[in-house]
């Protein structure tokens, strides 16, 4: 049932898609955030 609604209804979809968008987001954040502060370590040792 729960998985009839999650697929098939409007407000269904829409919650999926803002779940897979955090999630998403969480990881390009992480990434980004890792990259920055690597180098920054990088110019500081300069």
């Amino acid at each position: 049932m729960a998985w009839d609604l999650l697929f098939s209804t409007d407000y269904g979809l829409m919650s999926l898609f803002v779940i897979v968008f955090v999630v998403g987001m969480s990881f390009w954040f992480a990434r980004f955030f890792s990259r920055k502060i690597r180098e920054d370590e990088a110019q500081s040792r300069r």
